[in-house]
């Protein structure tokens, strides 16, 4: 479940689909993978591999990660809201679900009874998140860090399956402790063991986009010295686009604007106009067509993982020979 617009409880919505990976060329056009690891060698994405072999890169991990665990979609919270306010289903849009949620609140006086609801909903017994290919790739890329607009703790669970450390980050006191050695897991939207750092009200995401917070200012940090790798977003959403705006603003009126890293984006939907915008920003399209959009960024992240661990041991090979 996305905070930001998604499937996964959230506007936000992922956007994974089949093998056939393509990686757009600045001039527009666009590049199939005719053979297995092929891509991975393309020189556009040459430098994402060489970030992840070196602990560099970055994830933005979306709705689209949590939908692929089959939980319920975003319209599953409209409509729950819809039916505790007394709304016509009929008169309420998919994109006014900030006014709804705020509506709650003002009527509630809080969010705590929703939260539980949404808890309960999208931690559903009878997933094990041990099983989940796409989550287990995750761990095994090994991101230094993990930004998230989920509000569920299906990240954290995988990490605590595989036994590996992890810190995770909802609100400033979280910034202040330092575990050397743990993947930072941050809810850049809240998280359901905090009510009070849930961006779901038209009001928080008002101050989100204000781009301001604590975690806003740790994000701008990490963006400036590290490239991104987004994943389960639509590029349908404005809060997507604004967020990527926002990183670009930046570098913009730097002398030392061609040293910014380069970020990536894994889509399905081919959108002429959005690819030349973000392009512009830094930002590289990756396409994934086909029909089943779980398995095609696991097979993505799989063939980034092969990648990664033939240059790791490259590298130790040559700091090896060297030594002998």
């Amino acid at each position: 479940m996305s905070g930001l617009k998604g499937h996964d409880c959230s506007p936000l919505s992922d956007e994974f689909s089949h093998l056939k990976l393509t990686a757009m060329k600045n001039r527009g056009q666009r590049r199939k993978a005719h053979s297995k690891g092929r891509l991975m060698r393309d020189s556009d994405l040459r430098p994402l591999v060489e970030a992840t072999a070196s602990r560099q890169l970055i994830l933005f991990a979306g709705g689209g990660l949590s939908q692929s665990l089959g939980l319920p979609g975003f319209r599953t919270l409209i409509d729950h809201l819809i039916e505790d306010m007394g709304f016509e289903s009929g008169q309420v849009h998919m994109a006014d679900y900030p006014v709804i949620a705020e509506a709650y609140q003002v009527r509630h006086a809080q969010l705590g009874a929703l939260r539980s609801w949404m808890d309960t909903v999208w931690h559903p017994p009878g997933i094990e998140i041990k099983d989940s290919e796409l989550h287990n790739l995750i761990v095994d890329l090994e991101f230094p860090v993990i930004y998230t607009t989920n509000y569920d703790r299906w990240l954290e669970r995988i990490f605590e399956a595989r036994r590996k450390p992890f810190h995770k980050i909802t609100n400033v006191a979280d910034l202040t402790v330092k575990k050397d050695g743990h993947t930072e897991i941050v809810k850049f939207h809240g998280d359901f063991d905090d009510d009070d750092s849930l961006v779901l009200t038209e009001s928080s995401y008002f101050r989100r986009m204000m781009f301001d917070t604590p975690l806003d200012i740790r994000l701008r940090s990490d963006s400036l010295a590290r490239p991104l790798l987004f994943l389960g977003y639509s590029l349908h959403d404005l809060n997507t686009r604004y967020l990527l705006f926002r990183l670009q603003e930046l570098w913009k009126n730097s002398p030392h604007a061609e040293q910014r890293p380069r970020s990536y984006i894994l889509m399905t939907e081919r959108a002429e106009a959005q690819e030349i915008v973000l392009r512009s920003r830094g930002v590289l399209p990756v396409s994934l067509e086909g029909d089943d959009r779980g398995r095609a960024t696991a097979s993505f992240l799989r063939e980034l993982l092969a990648e990664v661990r033939n240059l790791r041991r490259a590298r130790t090979e040559q700091v090896l020979s060297r030594t002998a």
